[in-house]
Formats: C-alpha cells, structure tokens, sequence
C-alpha cells in the first residue's frame, strides 16, 4: 500500500534536482517508468518489514515482561514509559539486524538508474560487487534512524492510548465493543507514527543516500547533505509513516481479538502502591 509514496520519498531523499516535491515525483516517475514503476521495490520492501515487524512486535512483547520481572510490579507501573522505550529498543536491535539487506535491495532498485528491477535480481549482484559489506554497510545508521523511530512508536502509543481512555473515550475500555477500542488503537497508531517520522526522518534520509553511493560513510553522506538536506521527503514520509503505523498498530490488534489473545489494559496502579502512597498521604 505505501511502497509508491516510499518510492517517491527515497526519491526525493537522493536526488532533489530531479524529484522536487511529492506531486512531481509522482509525475516524473510515471512520465518515466509507467504505473509499474510506482511499484519498484515491493518485494524487499514486503520481506523486509515482514521480518523486521515479526521480530519487533514479538521481542517488545518478550522484552516488556522480561524488564518488568527483573524490576518489580510497582516499578513496572512508575516508570512504564522507561520500560516502554527499554524493551522495543531492545527489540528493534535485532529487527534491524533482519532488516537491513532487503533494505539495502530495496533503496538500490528505487533509486539507482540502471539498477536490477527485482529481488531475486538485486540480491546476488549486491553480494558480487560488495560482499556481506554491501548488505549491512548501513546497519549503524539504519540503529540510529529505526531504534529512535521504534522507542517512539512503542512509548508513544502506549502512553496515547492511555490518555484516550482517560480523557477522550467517554466509557473505560472495559465496556467499549471490539470495534471501538479498534478505532481507538488506529487514531493512536497514528499519533505515534506522526512523532516517529518526525524523529527518525534525518537518519532516514542518510540511510537512503548511503546505499545509492558506493564507499561512501554514514558521516560523509551526513556532511554532504546538510542540516537542511536530511530533511528532504519529510512530509510524504509523515503521510507514509503515520498510515503504516496506524495500520500496523490496528492489524496488531485485529490478530489479538481475533485470535482471542489478551490484550492488556491501560495500566493501573498496583494495590501495594496505592496503600504506600495512602499511608505516607500522597494519594
């Protein structure tokens, strides 16, 4: 669904000149290469964040419990937000580590003239003309931009849906239907994804200029670029990224109802905290 507007971001990102907004992107891009154009890079793009979204997701979720265990239940509920952004960093660690070279596949298909058009392609001459190099030479920079990215997707979410059943859903989540704590879940996925994009944009920016110029540093991309430069694509990647998290967030939940899984309340405090507090008359 946003592999176009990925297309036309990346685009936008490593040659500016040419791809000067959104709306002539899309047009140059269709002038050039048609409608199947507006599709290149599906495939990594597919696997990529299918590998990346199975091993972010599911480790938050391992990381969560196992840094709640090690710290207690009270200090699980006082400093939930530090566990939030503790655990999917410590996820996205790993996701990254799967993302990487169908990323790398991903941005050389997009933007490289001249490049293979497919997957299976693609693969085999990055490992030919680059090694394992060429797969994972923008493994640091896609820590600094996905790392951020996640902690304030998982923080940010956590912390909205929580102040939307205090002060917006006018019923507890308990007595809401599935359907609208649904709705709750897409309007927060999408809130957190605006303050992701927001957050990971410069690192974005470097991550795609990085893998369209062989031999060149994260560092060198960096200060080629400029302040400005690194914040080119940002509002498609605003669009692109708070739809893909919003809807991230809603299959998420989706797949929990459907499957009958717990889904975990608002967080509340614990009774043991509640009487600490009541006793030193702070509650």
């Amino acid at each position: 669904m946003v592999v176009p507007l990925d297309l036309v971001k990346c685009r936008i990102q490593v040659n500016p000149d040419k791809y000067k907004s959104v709306v002539n992107g899309f047009k140059v891009t269709l002038a050039e290469d048609g409608m199947k154009g507006l599709a290149k890079g599906w495939a990594p793009t597919f696997f990529g964040y299918s590998l990346q979204g199975l091993c972010k997701f599911g480790l938050y979720e391992v990381f969560k419990v196992y840094y709640s265990d090690m710290i207690g239940e009270e200090n699980s509920y006082v400093y939930r937000t530090w566990l939030y952004l503790a655990a999917s960093a410590s996820a996205e660690f790993f996701a990254d580590i799967a993302l990487s070279p169908m990323e790398s596949a991903k941005v050389r298909i997009q933007t490289q003239p001249g490049f293979v058009g497919t997957l299976r392609e693609a693969l085999p001459v990055i490992y030919k003309a680059e090694g394992m190099n060429g797969f994972y030479k923008s493994l640091v920079p896609l820590w600094m931009r996905q790392i951020p990215y996640t902690m304030m997707k998982f923080a940010c979410f956590e912390k909205t849906i929580e102040l939307l059943y205090r002060y917006v859903v006018p019923k507890p989540r308990d007595q809401c239907t599935k359907g609208e704590q649904l709705v709750v879940t897409f309007a927060a996925g999408y809130i957190a994804g605006v303050f992701c994009a927001i957050v990971s944009h410069p690192a974005d920016t470097v991550v795609s200029k990085l893998n369209q110029e062989k031999g060149a540093s994260a560092a060198d991309v960096a200060r080629k670029l400029g302040f400005m430069g690194m914040w080119k694509g940002l509002v498609p990647r605003i669009v692109m990224i708070g739809t893909l998290t919003a809807a991230q967030w809603f299959i998420y939940d989706a797949v929990k109802v459907w499957l009958a899984l717990p889904r975990p309340p608002p967080p509340e405090m614990p009774e043991s905290l509640k009487k600490k507090l009541q006793a030193q008359g702070k509650l």
